[in-house]
């Protein structure tokens, strides 16, 4: 599997938006990035408007070793249970996602228990990832798996118009901010934030137990799959894979949080055309969120101080992505209302 056979933006239709959007009735740049993820869209998906109509949520379920040092009060039976309430339909996301008109389809990567549940697609690999304070995560094997089931998962829903990637998993955001901390070259508790809530004593734990995880294992920051296999998590290495089949089927993807940012981090390191299709929801509460985004380049949408992971915000931003269309399809030009736009000043500077 080529996951470098991406291909650039349609110029040519991204062209043309922008050309539609400046004859619009409204000062030059006013509707700031709504106009850009226009012009982006376009390039994506190779021709000007248009609609998001068929939309959906992939969530990727895994358990993580690191589980084991006892960073977090949370049972890890919390994974398969809430993993079962999000294929049921009852968790945030399914609430967001109904709303948006959104699909959501579940995937178990790598639950530590047996779930059998037929609204739970089975895409194991392994049940949870080893301790990686003791020795890698995985093997190199086992996640390249997981990026392929991560990558089969998108290419089965290339049919959809735009896409949101989400996880499931307990100690999740310290896998996260260990791939993030190498990949960045930044200090481990610059990364590392409370995740779904923990004492100063057990937050300093957390630190110092992924600081043990880097040094045991020495991953490669020159390679991004190895990180992932000697200090991330199957759910990290999945949705890289489904980043780079979005990428390859022109898919445009929406980024969720924390998580899903490192993940989007992971597949611009492996093919950097892939960061043309990805947008970013919100800004993540979670410390460690700001440099991620960053190094993607990528501004997030809305600043809702949310950290509940599982896509939640992909719906919210399936909105913002149909408002950006609406805009170009369904306002009047300066012609059409008799506006001369002469004196307008281009406020993109």
């Amino acid at each position: 599997m080529n996951y470098a056979d991406v291909l650039p933006l349609d110029e040519s239709a991204m062209t043309e938006a922008r050309q539609r959007i400046d004859s619009l009735s409204k000062p030059l740049g006013s509707l700031g990035q709504l106009e850009d993820y226009a012009v982006k869209l376009a390039g994506i998906r190779g021709f000007m408007g248009g609609t998001l109509a068929k939309r959906a949520v992939l969530v990727f379920a895994a358990d993580n070793g690191i589980y084991e040092q006892g960073i977090t009060p949370v049972p890890q039976d919390v994974t398969p249970m809430q993993t079962i309430n999000i294929a049921n339909g009852i968790a945030g996301v399914n609430a967001f996602a109904a709303q948006a008109g959104a699909d959501v389809f579940v995937y178990n990567v790598g639950i530590a228990k047996e779930v059998r549940q037929k609204n739970i697609i089975d895409a194991v690999v392994m049940r949870g990832t080893n301790d990686m304070t003791k020795g890698p995560a995985m093997t190199r094997g086992q996640c390249e798996r997981a990026m392929k089931a991560g990558y089969e998962a998108a290419a089965a829903h290339a049919d959809y118009d735009v896409l949101g990637l989400g996880e499931m998993g307990i100690c999740n955001t310290s896998t996260t901010a260990a791939v993030a901390s190498v990949l960045l070259d930044k200090p481990v508790s610059a990364m590392t934030g409370k995740g779904a809530g923990i004492t100063e004593e057990q937050y300093q734990k957390k630190i110092a137990a992924i600081s043990r995880a880097i040094e045991v294992n020495e991953p490669d920051a020159n390679d991004p799959v190895d990180v992932i296999a000697k200090v991330g998590g199957l759910d990290i290495a999945a949705m890289t894979g489904a980043y780079l089949a979005c990428a390859h089927y022109k898919v445009p993807v929406v980024i969720d949080g924390f998580i899903s940012a490192c993940a989007a981090l992971c597949a611009m390191r492996i093919s950097p055309m892939s960061l043309g299709y990805m947008f970013a929801s919100h800004k993540s509460y979670e410390q460690g969120y700001a440099a991620i985004s960053k190094a993607l380049g990528l501004s997030p949408a809305l600043m809702l101080d949310m950290r509940l992971g599982e896509g939640s915000g992909c719906p919210l931003m399936f909105y913002i992505l149909e408002a950006s269309l609406r805009m170009l399809e369904d306002m009047g030009t300066f012609e059409e209302g008799c506006i001369d736009p002469t004196n307008y000043v281009d406020l993109r500077g």
